[in-house]
């Protein structure tokens, strides 16, 4: 199993899943162009997708849903109250699944958990995806991460996690209000580096090796800093997803190296290639 976020960021956000038995996007927050572009980067078309799983009703998650939905007849995920919302501006999608936050599921050839996270939507929720022994989660768009929570994700081995703000360039914005920054540093907000470091070192107890960091705010955080909350933990691989690019594939394991390749020949056994 390997994911590639296609965009992440205030301006929208997308990630892209690969079990070998189908490609999951959770989340559609570009435009349907954007999404159509980003993922042929990856070799993937939307005719590939087993489905669209959405985390919450907020522009910056569902901004390109309406047009995709037009085009590509994929099936969407969400919950009742996400979908009831969106019905009221998403009227293209033809085939709703909905679930309940705490409900798992099968699509992509993964088996999918849902579970609710705390953040200012009307039902937010985030996903670990399983495949054989392999296991990742999309967690972005929560104020705090509670012990429920990190119950749910212990032994992932790899995720996009939050990482909005430094909690030391938003207190010294002069352009958001103080409410807003209120808002976003709230339990019911966004994760700041030093939260995201802490979920990331309890789950590097249970077997997380790599994290690419997501919902960076283009004010209030830099990939350099983000990722130095994170290098004391000595994690495999920590990557910043960025809102204008398109990251590699990340595998969720290691595959391992390839064995030698030996010929037998007149003058004793010659390795090839590897």
């Amino acid at each position: 199993m390997r994911f590639a976020v296609l965009g992440s960021g205030s301006g929208g956000n997308a990630t892209l899943l690969d079990s070998g038995q189908g490609c999951l996007l959770v989340d559609a927050g570009l435009s349907a162009k954007q999404l159509v572009l980003r993922m042929q980067i990856l070799g993937v078309t939307p005719e590939k997708l087993a489905g669209i799983l959405i985390t919450h009703e907020h522009g910056d998650h569902v901004k390109g849903l309406e047009v995709f939905a037009r085009k590509y007849a994929v099936p969407v995920y969400a919950t009742a109250l996400t979908q009831e919302v969106l019905t009221r501006k998403v009227t293209s999608v033809k085939n709703w699944n909905l679930f309940a936050a705490g409900q798992d599921f099968e699509c992509g050839g993964m088996r999918v958990e849902s579970f609710a996270i705390p953040h200012d939507a009307v039902d937010p929720v985030a996903f670990r995806f399983n495949y054989r022994d392999q296991s990742a989660a999309v967690v972005t768009d929560l104020g705090h991460a509670n012990e429920r929570l990190l119950e749910k994700l212990r032994g992932v081995q790899a995720m996009v996690l939050e990482a909005n703000y430094c909690e030391q360039m938003l207190e010294d914005d002069e352009v958001r209000p103080w409410s807003l920054k209120r808002r976003i540093s709230s339990r019911h907000g966004h994760l700041s580096n030093d939260q995201a470091c802490e979920v990331a070192r309890k789950l590097q107890e249970s077997g997380l090796e790599r994290v690419v960091l997501g919902h960076l705010s283009k004010d209030c955080n830099t990939a350099s800093v983000a990722e130095a909350a994170l290098s004391r933990l000595a994690l495999a691989e920590v990557k910043v997803a960025r809102q204008n690019e398109v990251t590699a594939w990340t595998p969720v394991v290691e595959e391992p190296p390839a064995p030698l390749e030996f010929e037998e020949t007149g003058q004793g056994v010659m390795a090839l290639f590897a």
